[in-house]
């Protein structure tokens, strides 16, 4: 029986661990020169993507070794489209050398590149077991529906020194563009960096803004089009909070506009929506629930563990290919 997951990932996602488990999966960890009798009851081997690309002979004498025993070699890429900016050469080696059977990404953007046979697409999702450990949702719900017992009319909470990293240049000038405009009409707001804040402040933080934004990823700079849904995406709707977020390609295949997803495209148009929604309070409330509720039963990081196993099952199986 394949039972056992290999892990060669040293930032390898907690909550993800936990869901793969649970699926019946064992986790064992720091595997470069597996023992055959350990490969043999093996499902997968899961390593950092970036491995392949800066040790590239380590990882191909590893997939020789999981080929004898017919064990795939995954890896999931959260840095797409421009994989912090990594040389374009190295990536095209790595896609003409396939050194991966199983290439997990969150967004399929990169259309140049499949780097293995069996693409799947595997967004970020919502640690929910972490979110509500003392409290019932339902109850918080009901009390986030209170307009007065807000700080912020609209908050943001992320990587925003421009001035020291280039990535988040463009997020740095939205955001100071977008105070000075919020500013003139006297609505709230409270844009800060992450760093220093625990989860247990994040999630207070989210519930203490009527509207919670997103604008950018790093792993963008330098491309013209948003696509993959960073993490905030589905964390925020899971605490409860009203999610305003920036135009994105794969918000489509996640969300449904209007039903529990709302959007904005540029700085004008961000403006206008947040009005909108702070106008329209009762709406906003009934679309963040309808949110949570979604994203709840559909994108925590249980369900991305379910979808990734489906995908070693098939791969098995010989089903190769893009898979949504």
């Amino acid at each position: 029986m394949r039972d056992h997951l290999l892990i060669n990932h040293d930032d390898f996602p907690l909550p993800l661990g936990k869901g793969l488990e649970r699926c019946g999966l064992t986790l064992v960890h720091d595997q470069w020169e597996p023992a055959a009798e350990l490969l043999d009851r093996s499902q997968a081997c899961f390593i950092w993507f970036y491995e392949c690309l800066r040790h590239p002979l380590k990882v191909w004498r590893l997939k020789r070794r999981l080929a004898r025993h017919g064990v795939p070699l995954v890896a999931w890429n959260r840095d797409a489209p421009h994989y912090l900016n990594r040389r374009p050469w190295r990536l095209d080696l790595l896609n003409k050398f396939r050194l991966l059977d199983i290439y997990a990404t969150h967004t399929l953007a990169d259309t140049k590149r499949k780097f293995a046979d069996l693409v799947l697409y595997l967004p970020n999702g919502a640690d929910t077991d972490r979110y509500w450990p003392d409290e019932d949702p339902a109850t918080r719900l009901v009390q986030l529906r209170n307009a007065a017992g807000y700080r912020w009319d609209v908050s943001f909470f992320g990587g925003m020194d421009g001035d020291r990293y280039k990535e988040m240049r463009s997020r740095q000038i939205f955001f100071t563009a977008l105070a000075a405009r919020l500013d003139a009409k006297g609505i709230s707001h409270c844009f800060r960096e992450a760093g220093g804040m625990s989860l247990e402040q994040q999630i207070a933080f989210i519930q203490s803004s009527r509207i919670n934004l997103n604008f950018g990823a790093s792993c963008e700079y330098g491309d013209a089009v948003a696509s993959g849904l960073p993490e905030r995406c589905y964390g925020i709707p899971a605490c409860g909070g009203f999610l305003l977020c920036d135009k994105r390609t794969h918000a489509a295949d996640d969300f449904s506009l209007g039903e529990n997803w709302a959007e904005f495209e540029g700085l004008d148009d961000c403006v206008e929506k947040i009005e909108y929604w702070l106008t329209h309070f009762d709406s906003a409330r009934s679309l963040a629930e309808r949110s949570y509720h979604h994203v709840a039963a559909c994108h925590s990081y249980g369900h991305r563990a379910v979808k990734l196993h489906q995908a070693l099952l098939a791969w098995h199986a010989g089903r190769r290919g893009v898979m949504r």
